[in-house]
């Protein structure tokens, strides 16, 4: 990407695909680290969502408005592009339109979903998309991209309605939004729990919750992130630890849900680990002093363009540590080799590395959609089905305990491979 075009300074990890671009311009007008202001302020104010489901989902109006106003954008112009009317480029516009029609996201073809992009003129003339969604999905990586855009590419690319947003920057200076954590309080808590660990339409529950647990992981990591820039986090450490724990029940949601899909039972524990990761916002964030710089060695704020907050805070306290040679013993040799030759072939990985230890997620590739073939290959391949329970990260991201998953396991009939996923994880 034109570092003129889209500052090389944003995190691009921390953002879903609206909030993201806001985020380009932000630093493009304001400097380096301004996009962590989308971070200052950590909500949980679940509202009613599709299927009576409750959902943390922002509308793209909503996501528009607070987000240039935290971070210093102003709104020049702002409408509803019809069917087989002309998009024109122009500094600083902002398009929302359909994923489904976009050649250069994962989702082309695949889903409909709002998904947002610059629209800005290129040098010469024409036109030139910036997008700075960074993402895993069922159907590939989403990258950030600038590429140039012909008039009949955007055409095609936004066939159907797509909110045209023009922005600049805000005429008054801009002060750095005030760190606030205001999360989740125990009824709110336990209506939202319950809503999905009670719906009749179990598939429909977990799909919806894939999205949410996404959600809220991401928006954990922002804060985090933020809140460390400040000089404000009372506990590296801790936010490290819970923003791995959000993500950790993410992929467990995800695999819930694709079991679920298959006819499997889902993890029983899901639901407690929401309601924990939830009361644990509190625990993690409460504590920061809004506007007080951290004193003594720990108040270390990183530069903007650091990585995320996992790497940053701390190592991934749901790796597993690499097991001994006594706990490798333990596990049948044939077995090992079975399961490295699975989880190779998913990953495109020597299974002689996995055999020595290395985590599966090491493994450039790795994601959630990979675990979820390991699983399916190995219950298909050795006629058996997991434990429901068992399916949690710590047991999933090594060999040894995908064998030891193995050992548990219930013999079944061979599983039929199912169609590929829908779920929504990443997807916005």
């Amino acid at each position: 990407m034109s570092a003129d075009i889209a500052p090389g300074t944003v995190d691009w990890q921390l953002f879903d695909c609206l909030q993201v671009n806001l985020a380009v311009l932000a630093d493009r007008w304001h400097g380096a680290g301004t996009h962590l202001d989308l971070g200052a302020v950590l909500r949980f104010s679940p509202a009613p969502g599709p299927g009576g489901l409750p959902t943390v989902e922002c509308s793209a109006e909503k996501q528009l408005t607070d987000a240039a106003r935290t971070l210093g954008l102003a709104v020049l112009d702002r409408r509803t592009v019809q069917p087989g009317e002309t998009l024109e480029p122009a500094s600083g516009r902002y398009v929302v339109a359909d994923a489904y029609h976009l050649p250069w996201v994962p989702y082309f073809g695949q889903r409909h979903m709002d998904h947002s992009f610059l629209l800005e003129r290129a040098e010469g003339g024409g036109a030139v998309v910036v997008d700075g969604y960074h993402n895993e999905t069922p159907w590939g990586c989403a990258r950030p991209v600038s590429r140039p855009l012909s008039r009949a590419e955007l055409a095609a690319a936004v066939p159907g309605p797509a909110l045209a947003v023009t922005l600049a920057p805000a005429g008054a200076p801009r002060a750095p939004a005030l760190p606030q954590s205001d999360p989740a309080d125990e009824e709110i808590t336990h209506r939202y729990v319950t809503a999905y660990a009670e719906h009749p339409d179990r598939l429909a529950a977990l799909d919806r919750l894939t999205l949410e647990a996404w959600l809220l992981a991401r928006s954990r990591k922002l804060h985090a992130r933020c809140l460390q820039a400040r000089g404000v986090l009372a506990d590296d450490s801790a936010a490290a630890a819970h923003v791995s724990a959000w993500e950790s029940l993410a992929e467990s949601v995800y695999l819930g849900y694709r079991r679920v899909e298959r006819g499997r039972p889902e993890p029983g524990e899901l639901y407690t680990r929401l309601a924990h990761q939830l009361h644990r916002d509190h625990e993690v964030f409460g504590s920061a002093q809004v506007g007080v710089p951290r004193s003594g060695p720990a108040d270390r704020a990183r530069p903007s363009g650091s990585g995320p907050v996992a790497e940053d805070l701390g190592s991934d306290p749901a790796r597993a540590p690499e097991q001994s040679g006594a706990d490798r013993a333990r596990v049948p040799a044939p077995l090992r080799a079975r399961v490295a030759a699975a989880a190779g072939a998913v990953l495109k990985a020597d299974p002689a590395d996995l055999l020595d230890g290395r985590p599966l997620a090491d493994v450039p590739g790795f994601t959630s959609f990979r675990v979820v073939e390991i699983v399916e290959r190995l219950e298909r391949e050795l006629s058996l089905e997991f434990v429901a329970d068992d399916l949690v990260p710590e047991n999933l991201h090594h060999v040894d305990g995908i064998c030891r998953m193995v050992l548990r396991a219930l013999p079944t009939e061979a599983a039929q491979p199912g169609h590929r996923p829908v779920a929504r994880t990443g997807g916005n």
